[in-house]
This record gives C-alpha cells, sequence and structure tokens, in this order.
C-alpha cells in the first residue's frame, strides 16, 4: 500500500484497486482509520480527536490532489506523493 504523504506522524497511505467509497486509510501510532474523501468521516476504525482534526484539515487542503490519487489507484496506475500539512 503507498504512503502518498507523512505528517506528524501520521501516515496517509491508498491500496491499489480499492472498493468504493473513495477513501484513504491513516495510520497513526497503534492507531488505524479508513477515511472517506467526499465527506471526510471515518468509515472504519478510529483516530484520537486531534490526529482526527489534522488529517481533516489536510484532506480538506487536498481533496482534488486525494480524487485524482483514487482514480490513478483504481486504474492500477502509480500514485503522486501529496504535501504534508506543514
Amino acid at each position: 500500500m503507498p504512503t502518498i504523504s507523512r505528517f506528524y506522524g501520521i501516515l496517509i497511505q491508498m491500496y491499489f484497486d480499492d472498493h468504493n467509497p473513495p477513501h484513504f486509510h491513516v495510520i497513526y501510532s497503534e492507531n488505524k482509520a479508513v477515511i472517506g474523501i467526499n465527506d471526510f468521516r471515518i468509515l472504519e476504525g478510529d483516530l484520537p480527536p486531534r490526529a482526527l482534526g489534522l488529517v481533516t484539515e489536510w484532506a480538506r487542503i487536498h481533496r482534488h490532489e486525494l480524487l485524482e490519487d483514487w482514480n490513478r489507484a483504481r486504474n492500477r496506475q502509480s500514485l503522486f506523493p501529496i504535501d504534508p500539512l506543514t
């Protein structure tokens, strides 16, 4: 699973040819979650509130790039890195 961004100890990843709805995977310490790209809601797993806030802020900034990578992943194409939250 390619890591497309990394910031503040948070890894953002996407699987190739993954199921709908469009989403990305988050790993933070021992926590894992799946976040929807369209509404930024947790679809699976959990994150501490602070980490979820950072991920949501990052995802709002990079929604277009996330959807681009989602489409690339569905077509088994290389994913583009996305700038971290700074």
